[in-house]
């Protein structure tokens, strides 16, 4: 494995082939999530391809500076997973070496970006969508892994790429959870002593809500009232950021569920902010 540091040193060593060169993007604290999207990078790039896995914070996708400098590190122990797991490059640049100090270009998205996370978290998407471009000008991959536990950024990747033109294929991965199913983040590290267990009441009510829409339920309202129910009853310390039933290609929200269809949610436990999706 070779580590590169530098946007220079990523020119030196990966450049266009005819071979796979398949790019995971990560800001580090990797767990078992990313551990699953390594194994099919490894699986996709077969004996002649690479895989590359990116890890770095960025920094212009946070809204709140708390949450940047809290934000959990960990590269050694990083390292040593893409060591054991055959990743062939690990990208760790410095924000200092990844961003000009004077840049004044951004990419944003103005219509996915509108609703769930984007609505109330300023600048976010913009910064994903500048920190993807770049990664994708330096690495030029031929696939890259997005994990389907944040749907909204995937959708906001995958329209990036159709209306950027750029050759690659972005590939979802199906959220890996803990048994008690709780969708796996670094964030869940940071959860209290007390919120811990009342979490994963985020994946149990998706699942109420998902019964009720496959029992013939199609009011997005009623649809939601499942959720917030359960939620009230099994972890009534949280506060919901947002929940919302939307059309799984646009993101729009729907009022009755005749298309394929998400539901998106964020909620915090204390100042730790989880999400969850379900597909209906």
């Amino acid at each position: 494995m070779i580590q590169l540091q530098s946007n220079q040193s990523i020119k030196q060593h990966c450049h266009p082939a005819t071979a796979p060169l398949i790019l995971i993007p990560t800001m580090g604290a990797l767990h078992a999530g990313h551990f699953s999207m390594i194994t099919k990078a490894k699986k996709l790039a077969g004996e002649h391809g690479c895989v590359i896995v990116s890890i770095f914070v960025n920094p212009i996708q946070f809204d709140r500076s708390q949450d940047l400098d809290s934000y959990p590190r960990s590269l050694e122990q990083d390292l040593a997973h893409c060591e054991r797991l055959g990743v062939d490059y690990v990208f760790t640049p410095s924000s200092e070496e990844f961003y000009e100090e004077d840049r004044s270009i951004d990419v944003s998205e103005s219509a996915l970006s509108s609703l769930l996370c984007g609505a109330t978290r300023a600048g976010h998407f913009n910064g994903v969508c500048t920190v993807i471009t770049k990664l994708f000008n330096l690495i030029q991959p031929t696939a890259a892994i997005f994990g389907e536990k944040d749907y909204q950024q995937l959708a906001i990747i995958r329209r990036l790429v159709r209306d950027l033109s750029y050759q690659i294929e972005i590939i979802g991965q199906p959220t890996v959870r803990e048994t008690s199913g709780l969708a796996l983040s670094s964030r869940n590290q940071k959860l209290s002593e007390d919120d811990l267990p009342l979490a994963p009441a985020i994946r149990e009510g998706l699942l109420l809500a998902k019964d009720l829409y496959n029992n013939g339920e199609r009011s997005s309202d009623r649809i939601l009232s499942k959720f917030r129910l359960h939620l009230d009853k099994a972890a009534p310390s949280s506060n919901i950021d947002y929940l919302e039933c939307v059309d799984a290609e646009n993101l729009l929200k729907i009022k009755d569920v005749d298309r394929p269809a998400v539901i998106a949610t964020a909620v915090f436990f204390g100042q730790v902010r989880l999400i969850d999706n379900i597909i209906l």
